[in-house]
């Protein structure tokens, strides 16, 4: 408790007013402090009274004479209801009233529908409002620049190397058929005389093999002689080289032998359409050639056969398999048409000029 006595004294907080102190605290409101303070403590002022309620004059209603008692049920709408926005639909006979989404509250009585925001619009005649449970899409994102179709959708253009168009299959075959015919013809000449020699020393082990047979015995077994084995494989070696002498010095020299010539169909370079020199020439005869070696026992002619089919495989170049060795293709050849120039190297001017 403070030593101060009850009394009046300058306020602490403002010196220039005094207050009265009843020893444990300030009392009143502050007073000038040259003012004469009062004898004792500062009457307690009253609080002012609290102002009365307003009266409201109860406005008088208009008498509604009571209505009787309709004689049936009325069928008009309830209490309350407005005319359908144009475009609205009868239910369904059984349409039942959804149960409203979960969490849903009913509005409180006199609820009415605030005011639409600023820049809304009213929405078309034959709006229909969303089922419950409806969610507002996500906004579309960019829209996709347009993808071509796949590659394999497109129709795949025709080979044309060079600008020429590739030679067909008919064409091909027909040229090989005669190739193979002047191919023969050489053989007649140059292994002929190996052949007679060979058939001289076959046809008495034929003839005996043959009687055997008729006489009703077992026959002995065809065994050639050494000397009938050296003449086949001269005769196979030859007709190898004959082919070859044959055809890679002209592929390599203008591309065409006399049976492409005359079929208007030519080899050329995927690279260029230059001659595609012996070294090239000779990697595409021997592809399908050096099988010649093998006939004897049948295995080159099996290969040889499968090579020449091999064209139809391929069906963008039509390559066989010795032509994917070299590297080339054949291609038609128009009758009278110019032989194709290649293009000057940069810097320099056709015909030899700088």
């Amino acid at each position: 408790m403070s030593s101060l006595p009850a009394g009046w004294y300058k306020d602490p907080a403002d010196t220039s007013t005094q207050r009265y102190w009843d020893g444990e605290g300030w009392l009143g409101k502050a007073i000038p402090a040259d003012a004469v303070p009062p004898v004792g403590p500062p009457p307690v002022e009253a609080e002012p009274p609290a102002a009365p309620p307003p009266v409201v004059t109860p406005q008088p209603q208009p008498y509604a004479p009571p209505q009787p008692p309709p004689a049936h049920p009325a069928y008009g709408p309830p209490p309350g209801w407005q005319q359908p926005p144009p475009g609205w639909q009868q239910p369904p006979p059984g349409w039942h009233q959804p149960p409203p989404p979960q969490g849903w509250q009913q509005p409180p009585p006199g609820w009415q529908q605030p005011p639409p925001p600023q820049g809304w619009q009213q929405p078309p005649p034959g709006w229909q409002q969303p089922p419950p449970g409806w969610q507002q899409p996500p906004p579309p994102q960019a829209w996709p620049y347009p993808q071509p179709p796949h590659a394999y959708a497109m129709p795949v253009p025709k080979a044309r190397p060079h600008g020429m168009p590739l030679a067909g299959l008919g064409q091909r075959l027909l040229a090989r058929l005669i190739d193979i015919g002047v191919v023969l013809l050489l053989n007649v000449v140059v292994n002929g005389w190996f052949v007679y020699q060979w058939w001289q020393d076959f046809r008495p082990i034929y003839n005996r093999y043959l009687d055997q047979v008729m006489a009703g015995a077992e026959p002995d077994m065809l065994e050639p002689t050494g000397r009938m084995q050296t003449l086949q494989m001269t005769i196979i070696v030859i007709a190898t080289l004959l082919w070859l002498l044959y055809e890679a010095p002209a592929i390599s020299s203008r591309g065409q032998t006399l049976g492409k010539m005359l079929m208007g169909i030519k080899v050329v370079g995927l690279d260029s359409t230059q001659p595609i020199g012996f070294r090239r020439a000779f990697s595409r005869w021997a592809q399908l050639g050096m099988w010649t070696l093998f006939w004897w026992c049948l295995v080159g002619l099996v290969i040889q056969f499968l090579d020449s089919l091999s064209a139809t495989f391929d069906p963008r170049l039509r390559q066989a398999w010795h032509d994917k060795a070299a590297s080339t293709v054949v291609v038609a050849v128009p009758r009278g048409a110019q032989q194709t120039v290649e293009a000057a190297p940069r810097g320099d001017i056709p015909g030899g000029r700088e």
